[in-house]
């Protein structure tokens, strides 16, 4: 290489250094620079796009300043999150609204684990695998439990079966009431528990209203025998490569996430979601949520390996 091409060379990599640490200083400062017109434009689009409207334009002035608080925090993290459907809403209502879910008493007693998936390369994705029904949408009730319970009970019958079928949710809302609160949170193990001594019937039989409603009680044609809790993350990765999984999760930092590999959380939990994947290879666990397709990445968030978010300290599967 001559002393011209040298020259070039170097210049062209601090080209491209310096352009790096320009992407990284916009992601990290862009809040800092936007303008009204930038926000009202935002605002515009957010609106159209998940048909939001409000009762007055005081009542809207003040949802604006919360998006415009929101915009900040996602322009912290701009690795993985991106305006979602809960742009206005504040932290506390998010978790309100949405983090019902209600933990075993004993859960502190779960031990944490040395995790270890070094036993090979393990890809499992349930969802290509024919075992998961589409995404839904809990709506504004708190029932995230019962999706959670659903989820795995579709992926426990399709594996026996061979046959998927969307499950009631709004039958355990209304029925399943043994610690269960309907839209104001349940637990999966007991929604298990209901399954396992009534069944449950279809989607179609018994719609989803996203509220309280009046149970009408009958025998559900698809049951299972009992449920297994699972007690270390080694434990659920042997027993995710059999059948998707119920499990609790720390969501309360997943309100505006949009893509990527996830981590930042603590194991406070208060969501139930659905384990159906995981990569040895990228390292990351998938999991399904119930707060429909245009949220996380089609409705689905990739957890770092390991027990982030607590996946690891809730998780229990149907057994049919």
């Amino acid at each position: 290489m001559n002393r011209k091409q040298q020259l070039f060379t170097i210049a062209g990599l601090t080209l491209l250094a310096a352009c790096t640490c320009c992407t990284i200083l916009l992601c990290k400062t862009h809040h800092k620079i936007r303008d009204e017109e930038n926000i009202k434009t935002l605002w515009s689009t957010f609106k159209n796009s998940y048909n939001k409207k409000y009762a007055d334009p005081d009542f809207e002035q003040y949802r604006i300043e919360v998006f415009t608080e929101n915009l900040k925090i996602i322009d912290s993290n701009c690795q993985n999150f991106g305006i979602t459907k809960f742009m206005d809403l504040t932290q506390e209502e998010f978790k309100q609204t949405y983090l019902t879910l209600k933990t075993k008493k004993y859960i502190e007693e779960i031990p944490e684990t040395v995790f270890n998936d070094s036993n090979g390369d393990i890809e499992i994705d349930w969802t290509m695998k024919g075992a998961v029904t589409p995404v839904k949408d809990q709506g504004k009730c708190g029932s995230c439990w019962s999706f959670s319970t659903t989820g795995a009970v579709e992926g426990a019958h399709f594996l026996s079966s061979n046959e998927l079928v969307s499950l009631s949710e709004q039958y355990l809302i209304d029925c399943s009431k043994n610690g269960n609160e309907g839209c104001n949170g349940g637990l999966m193990d007991t929604a298990f528990d209901f399954i396992a001594q009534n069944g449950i019937p279809t989607e179609n039989a018994y719609p989803y209203k996203a509220l309280d409603g009046t149970c009408k009680m009958t025998t559900g044609p698809y049951k299972i025998s009992s449920y297994q809790n699972i007690i270390s993350c080694n434990d659920l990765l042997s027993k995710l490569q059999k059948q998707p999984i119920a499990i609790a999760v720390d969501a309360n930092n997943f309100q505006f996430y949009t893509k990527g590999i996830f981590s930042k959380c603590g194991k406070n939990l208060d969501h139930g979601v659905l384990l159906v994947g995981y990569s040895s290879k990228d390292k990351f666990w998938k999991v399904k949520n119930s707060w429909g397709s245009s949220w996380g990445e089609d409705g689905y968030i990739r957890l770092s390996a390991g027990n982030t978010c607590g996946l690891c300290n809730q998780a229990s599967y149907p057994i049919v």
